[in-house]
């Protein structure tokens, strides 16, 4: 059996380095490392988030999610739970684990990694490159909406779980 070996080179990003891109949910994000770069083994992403931001509910098929927060805090929701997460804290969400969050405080700032990497799909579709003219704060979830149907990266389950204000 003939067996093919990618060869991947080492990656190394500064602060502020790596494409950002305007999240039409409400933040931007920096690729920190990309699945292509890790031979898929993960992604990782830093998230800006302006405060208010909110997911759907929702859960990846196929890949764990992991946010460390570097400043900020979230109210996680998670598999019918509620729970604060602020900076220095670590949340593990396995494949398949229904979640959201709201961001409570005026920013926040997380790194984001999923394993294995192959959600990029729907951050790109879901997101454009950061210019003078990226869409401003509104989340667009008919974007998201679309975004994960068309790559089964992540399923949306229903609204944001959080009341409205």
């Amino acid at each position: 059996m003939d067996k093919t070996t990618a060869t991947l080179a080492a990656t190394v990003r500064d602060n502020g380095e790596g494409e950002q891109r305007w999240f039409c949910g409400g933040g931007v994000f920096t690729w920190k490392a990309t699945a292509q770069e890790t031979g898929g083994a993960f992604l990782i992403f830093e998230d800006v988030l302006a405060g208010g931001k909110v997911t759907p509910l929702h859960l990846h098929p196929d890949a764990d999610e992991t946010f460390y927060m570097l400043e900020g805090e979230i109210l996680l929701h998670i598999d019918g739970h509620e729970r604060r997460l602020g900076a220095g804290g670590i949340a593990i969400l396995p494949r398949g684990v229904p979640h959201a969050y709201v961001v409570t405080s005026p920013k926040a700032r997380m790194l984001c990694f999923q394993t294995p990497g192959g959600g990029e799909g729907f951050y790109l579709d879901a997101s454009e490159p950061v210019s003078p003219n990226a869409p401003g704060g509104v989340v667009d979830m008919d974007r998201i909406r679309t975004a994960a149907v068309k790559t089964g990266a992540i399923e949306i389950l229903g609204p944001p779980p959080f009341p409205q204000p």
